[in-house]
């Protein structure tokens, strides 16, 4: 389960910004909204959290950056190539932030036991990273590591909890690399569970991963999963009574690139692709239809259908970039929903998006701290904040107030010269 997630210097997000799913001592919604951590410093967490701003504002750069972080920790080990740089944005209005690292942290729950793990990064290399476990209230520092400029070299300190070969970790480790994923890399077994909740406990949908059908093909071969994603589509009211999954065989070319002979060749052959054909059935009579016959809202139900469903069953968090996108209100209403039901979320999974929607603005919905605004100030740097920070009222009209400019986060439009 995610705690919260800290980052300072990546595109629009000057200063630190933190994105915290703690519940507050609110007791509204308490049993729908939020779930039992198992650790004493936060006992409850949130089970969604909706943030709310203007186009540019810097929303989908706060999730970008919860990205980044993850991508950093999967690849920086075995992606990077010695010497090579990462392709990083800080924020650019002002030499002084230019020149700083880039500053990531998360904090989340991994068997029971509180986790903080942060690096810190320039284009050329890490120069900070930590990792703190919280076994008791005081944390254990598992390791630490900082670059020092006066010898040009990283330096590492270890602390009792970690076991294992951890000058031989150090040693490997690049500059270019986390010593966590280079130590997991080199089957150190402390810290795979580490390094496996980024994997597998963190989903990112947004412009640069779109939701596409594959994991929705996957779950449509099994029965169980075609029935589960029928299922889910008929209660938005859509009449599709099944989803055909074709495999056929069509010629296509093959790159192959031998490295040793410095030689690139490209081969004819057969691939396999999937196809999808929607039955549709009415008083009136059946009809199949294509992929491309069915609306963007029905297709974009289809590819959240697997992850969503997927999520459910396994608790982890689903990280998504305008949830709404060609969705019908009630449909979105409805996905958040089924994260806040504890009949069908059983396994504490969590939502984080992003949205224009305002409708979900509702008080019977959503608590006052899982809603988030992020705006611009004047040197474009984006600011992200609570709701709660305002107080309002437990029957306040939240969506009335937003729209009003009570919680700021609006586009701001200025006269248009003739």
């Amino acid at each position: 389960m995610l705690i919260e997630f800290k980052v300072k210097n990546f595109r629009s997000l000057r200063n630190e910004q933190t994105l915290s799913l703690v519940a507050t001592k609110d007791k509204s919604l308490q049993e729908l909204n939020t779930l039992p951590s198992g650790i004493k410093a936060a006992p409850l967490l949130l089970r969604s959290a909706a943030i709310y701003g203007p186009n540019a504002g810097g929303k989908s750069n706060l999730l970008k950056a919860l990205q980044y972080m993850r991508a950093v920790v999967l690849e920086s080990a075995s992606v990077m190539q010695p010497g090579q740089v990462f392709n990083l944005q800080p924020f650019r209005f002002g030499a002084t932030a230019i020149a700083q690292p880039t500053e990531f942290e998360v904090t989340f729950v991994l068997d029971g036991v509180r986790h903080q793990y942060g690096f810190e990064l320039t284009a050329q290399r890490i120069t900070k990273e930590y990792l703190l476990v919280y076994k008791a209230f005081k944390p254990q520092q598992w390791f630490e590591r900082h670059y020092d400029q006066a010898s040009g070299k990283d330096v590492y300190d270890f602390g009792t909890g970690l076991k294992g070969p951890k000058t031989v970790w150090e040693g490997a480790t690049r500059p270019n690399a986390l010593f966590l994923s280079m130590a997991v890399q080199l089957n150190s077994e402390q810290l795979s569970p580490v390094f496996a909740w980024f994997v597998n406990q963190l989903t990112v949908f947004n412009e640069i991963t779109p939701l596409g059908q594959h994991m929705a093909v996957e779950m449509l071969r099994n029965p169980v999963g075609k029935r589960a994603i029928c299922d889910f589509l008929t209660s938005a009211d859509i009449s599709i009574s099944d989803i055909e999954v074709v495999t056929r065989k069509v010629s296509g070319k093959a790159v192959h690139v031998d490295i040793a002979a410095g030689k690139t060749e490209v081969h004819n052959e057969e691939q396999e692709i999937s196809e999808l054909l929607f039955h549709h059935a009415t008083d009136q009579g059946k009809a199949v239809f294509s992929l491309g016959d069915e609306s963007m809202g029905t297709r974009n139900l289809l590819f959240l259908s697997g992850p969503v469903l997927d999520i459910l069953a396994r608790g982890t968090t689903l990280v998504v970039d305008e949830l709404d996108s060609s969705l019908h209100p009630l449909l979105v209403r409805r996905l958040v929903e089924l994260f806040h039901s504890p009949s069908d979320n059983t396994n504490g999974a969590q939502l984080i998006f992003t949205t224009h929607d305002t409708s979900l603005l509702d008080p019977e919905l959503f608590r006052r701290d899982q809603i988030w605004f992020i705006e611009k100030d004047r040197d474009q740097a984006s600011k992200l904040y609570p709701l709660s920070d305002f107080s309002p009222r437990k029957n306040e009209a939240l969506e009335r107030g937003y729209l009003m400019g009570r919680y700021g986060a609006l586009p701001f439009f200025s006269e248009i010269e003739k």
